[in-house]
């Protein structure tokens, strides 16, 4: 991600999706329960899912439904068994997709990626194809209005991050993934609250794409892949020309 008007257009197009399926709930209580599962359910020592939380509460996302998704990570509750997949693929002009996804139907989530990849000129590939050209990082988006760069910089690296990109409108924060938490807790003791914090396959080179009609069709793409039930995130490495996007 790079340019305000990528970041900008990117997160209204999130927030569109997920106000026409409501699907920020299901998203994110997939995300809670899986941390809760993974890393215990006391958000005092488990920053990931003390950062899920707050955006949680960001989205207004009710007080219930938030306990709910945390118990059923912790067994408290019976809840679906989730399993967590990642898919990888080829989409227009030859750019590479990785697609994240928390299911408890193994057998539809492949069905769906599978065939949104065939129906929007792209293919699916095999595993381990696409991976090599994406690192999996932490990654912090904040918003330029909640602090400056020399002040950010000073805060994450002796937590641990790699890079700080100034992007204009925001600023990226990457860091490895041994080093998420610290990161997360420094903003936090900081009083800076990210925009998005996640664990993010990041491209490690990008595609400029300055047509038109390409452009349409990676993001008819990418919109049909962010749009099905079992699809968390979507991944890929293509760098759409700011003027295209608005």
């Amino acid at each position: 991600m790079s340019g305000h008007s990528k970041w900008a257009t990117t997160k209204r197009h999130k927030a569109a999706i997920d106000a026409k399926k409501g699907k920020i709930f299901s998203s994110i209580s997939k995300d809670l329960t899986m941390a809760a599962r993974e890393g215990g359910g006391d958000p005092s020592s488990n920053a990931r899912l003390r950062m899920l939380i707050a955006k949680a509460k960001t989205a207004n996302m009710p007080a219930d439904n938030v306990d709910r998704a945390i118990k059923k990570g912790t067994g408290e509750l019976p809840g679906m068994v989730y399993e967590q997949l990642l898919y990888e693929g080829y989409g227009p002009g030859g750019i590479g997709i990785i697609v994240e996804v928390t299911t408890d139907n193994k057998n539809r989530a492949a069905s769906d990626v599978r065939s949104t990849f065939t129906k929007n000129g792209g293919n699916l590939a095999a595993p381990g194809a696409l991976q090599f050209n994406f690192t999996k990082q932490g990654q912090f988006l904040i918003g330029a209005d909640k602090t400056n760069e020399d002040a950010l910089m000073e805060i994450v690296l002796e937590a641990g991050a790699d890079d700080i990109r100034n992007n204009g409108d925001y600023f990226e924060i990457l860091c490895p993934i041994a080093n998420f938490t610290a990161v997360g807790e420094a903003l936090e003791k900081a009083g800076i609250e990210p925009d998005e914090a996640e664990l993010a396959w990041i491209p490690n080179s990008e595609t400029p794409i300055t047509d038109p009609e390409l452009a349409k069709k990676i993001v008819k793409l990418t919109e049909a892949l962010e749009d099905l039930e079992d699809v968390q995130n979507v991944y890929s490495n293509e760098d759409i020309d700011d003027s295209l996007l608005d």
